[in-house]
């Protein structure tokens, strides 16, 4: 269920607002002055922020531009009361994903927050479809890899291990758990194939792309 976060104060736009996203399903949140927003919009998990310009305490715009220099991505939706030209480019140049002017009809709000947060999840999907390190790039959608730009030929268990090496970024995996998560139980416990593929990765992407931790097993590089 996505969570909205109102930034209005206004009592009865926001009565307005959290009936119609209730009715079609949104779980909503209100803040009603902009050091709550802030607060609210960098700390907790939100889909998405509807902000009003008029806040108390601090200008909408600001509140924008706070948020966006603090590396807040939250997809936002600005509601105002202001028609100026001036204004909603401003608004879109710092960072606003879209500018709707009161009064509104919620069937276009609803509409708007819906494209909004399809292409919130358009974003998701692809950067899950990849998986990085350093120049390396595994595509989990087209099964094929670059480094530094450059395709990289890799058999089907080969990109497996890679695949698994770069899950776990960061951490170390010993043999028994790259047999297990890579060959199942093809392989006997005690075989040394998983350091025959180590080697086969280290020729394609860089004698030093994989480290191996004494005692313990292996882990890609950054």
């Amino acid at each position: 269920m996505n969570r909205i976060l109102i930034a209005e104060d206004e009592p009865r736009i926001v009565a307005f607002i959290e009936k119609g996203l209730r009715a079609n399903g949104f779980t909503t949140v209100v803040a009603t002055n902009a050091d709550e927003v802030i607060s609210m919009a960098l700390g907790d998990n939100f889909d998405l922020l509807l902000l009003d310009l008029g806040l108390p305490g601090k200008d909408g715009l600001s509140v924008l531009e706070e948020l966006r220099g603090q590396g807040a991505t939250i997809p936002i939706i600005i509601l105002t009361a202001r028609d100026d030209i001036n204004d909603k480019v401003a608004g879109l140049e710092g960072g606003a994903d879209d500018y709707m002017t009161k009064p509104f009809r919620f069937e276009e709000l609803l509409a708007r927050i819906r494209l909004r947060l399809r292409s919130q999840q358009r974003v998701a999907i692809k950067e899950e479809m990849e998986l990085k390190i350093g120049e390396i790039v595994l595509n989990l959608r087209t099964r094929k890899v670059q480094v530094a730009g450059k395709d990289v030929e890799l058999s089907a268990r080969e990109f497996s291990l890679l695949e698994t090496l770069l899950r776990h970024q960061g951490q170390v995996m010993s043999r028994e758990q790259l047999l297990d998560r890579v060959w199942g139980y093809d392989y006997d416990p005690g075989s040394n194939i998983v350091d025959v593929y180590v080697g086969y990765l280290r020729k394609k992407l860089g004698s030093d792309s994989i480290e191996t931790v004494r005692g313990m097993g292996y882990r890609l590089r950054g």
